[in-house]
């Protein structure tokens, strides 16, 4: 059986093997991400919650930002990830992990909750527009 629930520091080793399966054409920074990741658990403003099976095997991860927004008059939640084990895939995890992060940001007092997603994750796209999502725009992005 799987349960969601709220990540913790002792999680961060099995976040980070699925941050290596979301992101598998980056290198990635150990120690930078564990960081990042800490920071996160620590804020007002971020939620981290994992997909956890028998024995402490996480096998879903999902990650919300909130930030005050002129455009809706208040909290605007934005998903920032959300990756389920290739091999758990289609096992209605990630669907659980997405319902979760959007009762937490409701919870949190958000009135939209939005994510961007590239262009070559056509399975994502059709995911999310199964639950409920719409393609409102585009994402303009620049290296600083």
């Amino acid at each position: 059986m799987t349960a969601i629930r709220a990540c913790t520091r002792e999680d961060f080793e099995q976040i980070f093997a699925l941050l290596r399966q979301l992101w598998p054409d980056r290198t990635l920074d150990r120690d930078a991400l564990s960081q990042v990741y800490c920071r996160g658990l620590a804020s007002d403003l971020q939620r981290f919650l994992c997909a956890e099976e028998e024995e402490e095997n996480i096998v879903g991860f999902c990650s919300l930002t909130i930030k005050n927004n002129l455009w809706q008059a208040g909290y605007l939640a934005h998903i920032d990830e959300l990756v389920v084990r290739k091999e758990k895939s289609g096992r209605g995890i990630g669907g659980a992990l997405l319902d979760a992060i959007i009762e937490a940001a409701k919870q949190a007092g958000c009135s939209r909750v939005e994510l961007d997603s590239g262009f070559h994750r056509t399975e994502a796209h059709r995911f999310y527009q199964q639950h409920g999502f719409e393609n409102r725009a585009y994402l303009f992005s620049k290296t600083l």
